[in-house]
């Protein structure tokens, strides 16, 4: 079983390369377009924990996937994340100023321009998963740029974050919480995993299994986020805390409370790693992450 300290220090070494991945494919110009490459650029390389590119590789991994191959479809997941953050700190949204102890794009740069930031990082995504550099055969490139497209949209992560917006004016139950949340959270995260398997062509069975994983750790991750929103320090969040309160939003804190959602977050820690057993030691990586998502501080 890796340990927490190997874990972080793989985190740190995927972080990196897909950094490199990221740089490469955001390079500047010379027109007046490299205004929004710029931001682009500011919200991609400042750094984050990278834990959905984490779970492509480590994914691919089990099916020997080549690296160089499976860090481009990883680079891909994490401009999908970060257009998604660069546009959910927009004042129509959530109205962040900090993100990663970092000004927000729309801070650093303004309004206009990080939306359009956002809407170039969405489209880079797909080009990058279309290239035959990312994947040789053209069938499993279309399949991967039709299942980040089906969880990035409306019927994942955009149809979650409307939910969300709903909420702030809405009381919802615990299985509406626990839908908003597979989409809006959950949805880039199962896709990850399965990018990683398409990619090394798994049988329908792994799929099933990292599928239920995925499942878990994502309710488990948002259950982490809305406990860091509680009680989490805002110096070591890197963003300010305790806005869900005071933006009325129901989660799974408010719902369930502090020690409740606590045990609910272990739980699923450790049914995720159940689902990982036909895998042996090569799903190591994915056990320790499964930990690490519900005791991180940040």
């Amino acid at each position: 079983m890796m340990n927490q300290e190997d874990l972080l220090a793989e985190l740190s070494r995927g972080a990196e390369a897909v950094t490199g991945v990221l740089d490469n494919i955001l390079a500047e110009t010379n027109g007046h377009e490299n205004r929004v490459v710029e931001a682009m650029r500011y919200a991609s390389l400042a750094g984050g924990k990278r834990v959905r590119p984490f779970l492509v590789c480590a994914t691919a991994a089990l099916f020997d996937v080549e690296e160089s191959r499976a860090l481009r479809a990883a680079a891909a997941v994490e401009l999908i994340h970060c257009y998604s953050l660069v546009h959910d700190d927009l004042p129509a949204m959530d109205d962040d100023e900090l993100r990663r102890g970092q000004p927000t794009c729309h801070i650093a740069f303004d309004e206009a321009t990080a939306i359009l930031a956002g809407d170039a990082l969405l489209t880079k995504a797909f080009e990058v998963l279309a290239d035959t550099k990312t994947h040789a055969d053209p069938s499993i490139r279309s399949t991967l740029v039709k299942v980040l497209a089906r969880a990035s949209g409306h019927e994942g992560m955009v149809g979650g974050q409307i939910i969300d917006l709903y909420a702030e004016n809405h009381e919802l139950d615990v299985p509406e919480i626990m839908r908003l949340q597979r989409m809006k959270t959950g949805a880039l995260i199962a896709v990850s995993c399965d990018i990683g398997a398409l990619m090394g062509k798994a049988s329908e069975e792994a799929r099933h299994h990292l599928r239920g994983y995925s499942h878990d750790i994502g309710l488990a991750f948002q259950i982490a986020d809305d406990l860091l929103d509680v009680r989490g320090d805002e110096a070591e969040v890197g963003k300010k805390t305790r806005k869900d309160a005071g933006a009325g939003k129901v989660t799974f804190v408010s719902l369930l409370g502090v020690d409740e959602a606590s045990e609910q977050a272990q739980m699923l820690s450790q049914q995720a790693q159940e689902h990982l057993a036909i895998f042996g030691e090569k799903a190591d990586p994915l056990r320790a992450l499964a930990t690490f998502i519900v005791e991180r501080r940040s």
